[in-house]
């Protein structure tokens, strides 16, 4: 099967530390992936990596079959589109104006949006279900809101990835649900490849098709659910005593704590 996007041997560090270290997996057309592991494990930094906003310090990343790099930032940004965690605005924009950004790759220099594009936009909203909001403050919204609102702006940047940074961080239980349901109807209904990184590893592991476990900036486990959520990966990787039982709603594995943390 064709790849997507290709990780050969990645890795990144900061002045002398390694964040990233011998990194290797595809992403294949279509698919729903988790990325998962402890805080400080690199899922920020290898995202940033996929998206050319750090450049590797070792490795390689293709596209297609054709190095990442040799593309133009607005070639990456026509490609792939990045939701990260946002910080608060001083100025914050409408809705819709914060939407319409996603445009931006596709638009010549001082080009304005035209009808097309505001169309797109409404339509993004419209998937991401807050097309009511479009004309209020960013500000103005919930946690849950806001984050529909910038996944809508990755859509309208029209890219075949999508990746995302802790997308359900510090939404309740139902905002987490829809955050995940609407990346299921997205993969399934137009075909996108999402690679979504994730603290919560029983969301991942009812959603993904496949889980990317990473641990000190290497890969520590990769497989479906099955293979990467059992009792001796994630408590050598998290240091914590768990049971692991089958969803019995949806037959997916399903992590419980026994606690308490394993000694060093």
């Amino acid at each position: 099967m064709d790849y997507l996007i290709r990780v050969e041997n990645l890795g990144y560090r900061y002045q002398q530390q390694w964040v990233v270290r011998r990194v290797r997996f595809d992403l294949v057309p279509g698919e729903l992936v988790g990325l998962i592991g402890p805080n400080g494990s690199g899922k920020t930094t290898l995202l940033k990596l996929l998206d050319r906003l750090l450049p590797p310090r070792e490795g390689q990343i293709f596209w297609g079959g054709h190095p990442l790099d040799r593309f133009s930032p607005i070639q990456v940004a026509r490609r792939m589109a990045l939701v990260t965690q946002e910080p608060s605005l001083i100025f914050p924009p409408t809705v819709l104006e914060t939407v319409l950004m996603g445009r931006s790759p596709h638009l010549k220099r001082f080009q304005l949006e035209g009808p097309r594009d505001l169309q797109m936009a409404e339509e993004a909203l419209k998937q991401t279900e807050v097309l009511h909001l479009k004309k209020r403050l960013l500000s103005e919204l919930s946690s849950g809101e806001r984050q529909r609102v910038y996944l809508a702006r990755a859509l309208c940047q029209e890219p075949r990835l999508l990746l995302l940074d802790e997308p359900t961080a510090f939404l309740d239980l139902k905002q987490q649900v829809r955050i995940f349901d609407l990346l299921t109807r997205l993969n399934r209904e137009k075909g996108l490849t999402i690679l979504v990184a994730s603290h919560d590893l029983n969301l991942a592991a009812q959603y993904c098709d496949r889980l990317i476990l990473i641990r000190q900036g290497e890969l520590a486990a990769l497989g479906t659910p099955t293979e990467v959520i059992n009792e001796a990966v994630i408590e050598a990787v998290f240091d914590i005593q768990t049971g692991i039982d089958q969803n019995p709603f949806t037959h997916t594995p399903r992590i419980t704590l026994r606690g308490p943390v394993l000694p060093k």
